[in-house]
């Protein structure tokens, strides 16, 4: 013998189920409008260069996640860290930097430009920088300590003083 259960509609049921089916419809509003994260598969230290082997991406599910975080693993890749970046978490924008286009102490050529005329010599920078980071470079000819914006082919434009 079978028992069947007839459950009785009232109004507090059909209204708890319109709310559950008007939040799964804005979750899947949330989805439809490609809102993702990227969030690391790893543990990724301070210093460490980004790779893509150690991203994921994912659906936003929490409405209330304010901006700031990587929405493409384009954003990452490449990138160094400057904090240590936990599994599952998303990544913030500000924990990332571009790397260094010279290293401290390394050999490079200063360029500095009047006119026509293009004046060249070895240098060796005091600090790491990016590109388009003005920094301070020792001329190893001179000894001169002159400053300079550091260009993409690793070279440093000096600056007129």
């Amino acid at each position: 013998m079978m028992f069947r259960r007839i459950m009785k509609s009232t109004p507090g049921m059909a209204a708890a189920l319109a709310v559950v089916a008007l939040l799964c419809a804005l979750q899947d509003m949330a989805f439809a409008e490609g809102r993702v994260a990227v969030v690391t598969t790893e543990v990724i230290y301070p210093g460490d260069t980004v790779l893509e082997r150690q991203l994921k991406s994912v659906p936003i599910t929490n409405p209330n996640l304010n901006g700031g975080y990587a929405s493409s693993v384009d954003q990452v890749v490449g990138m160094i860290t400057n904090r240590t970046l936990l599994p599952g978490r998303t990544i913030p924008v500000s924990a990332l930097r571009v790397p260094f286009a010279v290293k401290r102490g390394a050999s490079l050529r200063l360029h500095f430009h009047i006119g026509n005329m293009v004046i060249s010599a070895a240098g060796s920078p005091l600090q790491d920088a990016a590109v388009g980071d003005v920094i301070r470079v020792r001329n190893l000819d001179s000894g001169v300590v002159v400053n300079g914006t550091v260009m993409a082919d690793g070279t440093v434009q000096v600056m007129a003083k």
